[in-house]
């Protein structure tokens, strides 16, 4: 296993690039592009943090809920709601998020253009 990974763009040759399904995602496509130590194609050898992109169509989001994942979505473009126990806010081309593990959140795509988020999560650590 690599001790590091450079990850070429989706289709391209050397791309590892692939899309899952995530439950409580609705209406988008999440894209891996980095994984954790041992989760797949995209790993390095003791890979702690996974990244992605998810492309959202116009009201797709997640459902309202938490994970154990420490997070942080990164909007490229477009607009995105973010739902929080503490209300909602919108959030930009530009704007980011980073919240603990556990923390309820959703996110719902308010534009009316694909929008893809970047995703950095980091697995609790033991």
């Amino acid at each position: 296993m690599a001790k590091y990974r450079i990850q070429r763009k989706k289709g391209t040759e050397g791309s590892t690039v692939y899309t899952y399904v995530a439950g409580g995602h609705n209406e988008c496509v999440p894209t891996r592009l980095h994984d954790i130590d041992g989760a797949g194609p995209n790993d390095i050898e003791g890979g702690k943090m996974i990244m992605g992109i998810t492309y959202f169509v116009p009201g797709g989001g997640t459902d309202y809920g938490n994970n154990p994942l420490e997070s942080i979505y990164y909007i490229l473009n477009g607009e995105m709601t973010l739902k929080t126990d503490d209300g909602e806010t919108v959030l930009h081309a530009g704007d980011s998020f980073h919240c603990a593990g556990g923390v309820s959140k959703s996110v719902s795509n308010t534009s009316e253009e694909v929008v893809q988020m970047l995703v950095c999560l980091l697995p609790p650590q033991n």
